[in-house]
């Protein structure tokens, strides 16, 4: 694992080393603490200030934390990292936010092991700010058919249910004529959607929002998901680029317009394709049985 964090900005050093200081102060058991996500990879956004769909916003890439114990609770870590993050967020205007998440280093390396893409992410792309050097990160061993068949069966019911929630909300906004709102969550339904197929067949889940992306990934596990998003008339064509725009446009563009007859042909599209998710995740989750 990296340990240099040379190349980040004088003050984001300073920041990160502040944290290691206060987190070990405050949890003597601390075993690591590893730094993850944008800012581990060098991708961090440090004032990102823009005018959009004429209202100004601002954004600001999190400091993503895993801070790693031995014998420490959940309930007292996150005790003092949220009296750590109190005291350093004190002006929101100009501070990087900070994001900490904790874990038991025995759970931490199950994880690992078993190949939990979260975690291995982590392993891969983090930076070890500080070590006690008792413990060794684990390494991913390979994986019996039957923990395989275990994550699937996880991720399946975690992801589809997030999707069915989303498409109920959907149809509520269209009862209530909220056609814009539901546009968002028919987005939604949908990522998750990909999502649950991309998981129960790889197990793995790299961030992405881009539905074209995730359609294109996905479309391999079965050849009617072609059957819902055709893409092969101008009217196809518009619908699912208003589909994938209204995870941004329907939150923050005031003239961004959806209409009844939108939703009407865009609900039994993502109904048919929360059918085929189901099918063929049900589908490989018995194929991994057999194989058991």
């Amino acid at each position: 694992m990296k340990k240099s964090i040379a190349y980040l900005p004088q003050k984001k050093q300073r920041d990160l080393l502040r944290f290691v200081e206060q987190i070990t102060a405050r949890l003597p058991k601390t075993q690591m603490i590893i730094l993850y996500g944008s800012y581990a990879r060098n991708e961090f956004v440090d004032c990102d200030e823009k005018v959009e769909f004429g209202v100004p916003t601002s954004y600001r890439s999190d400091y993503d934390i895993l801070v790693v114990t031995d014998g420490v609770t959940d309930q007292r870590a996150t005790r003092m990292l949220d009296a750590i993050d109190d005291m350093y967020y004190q002006d929101p205007e100009l501070q990087t936010p900070v994001e900490f998440i904790h874990e038991n280093i025995k759970r931490l390396n199950e994880y690992i092991e078993a190949g939990r893409y979260f975690y291995t992410q982590i392993k891969e792309e983090g930076i070890l700010l500080y070590d006690s050097e008792k413990f060794t990160l684990a390494e991913q061993r390979p994986l019996r058919f039957d923990e395989i068949k275990l994550q699937a069966e996880e991720y399946f019911k975690e992801r589809f249910e997030s999707a069915n929630e989303f498409l109920l909300v959907a149809q509520f906004c269209y009862e209530e004529k909220l056609y814009k709102k539901g546009s968002f969550n028919l987005h939604q339904a949908c990522e998750n959607s990909f999502q649950t197929i991309r998981l129960v067949h790889t197990l793995t889940n790299p961030k992405q929002h881009n539905l074209s992306k995730l359609f294109s990934f996905t479309r391999k596990y079965s050849s009617d998901l072609l059957s819902v998003f055709p893409n092969d008339t101008i009217e196809e064509k518009r619908l699912f680029e208003l589909l994938k725009s209204a995870y941004i446009e329907a939150r923050y563009n005031p003239k961004f317009i959806v209409t009844k007859e939108d939703i009407d042909a865009l609900l039994p599209k993502v109904k048919r394709l929360l059918e085929i998710t189901k099918q063929i995740s049900e589908a490989k989750i018995a194929e991994y049985a057999k194989l058991i």
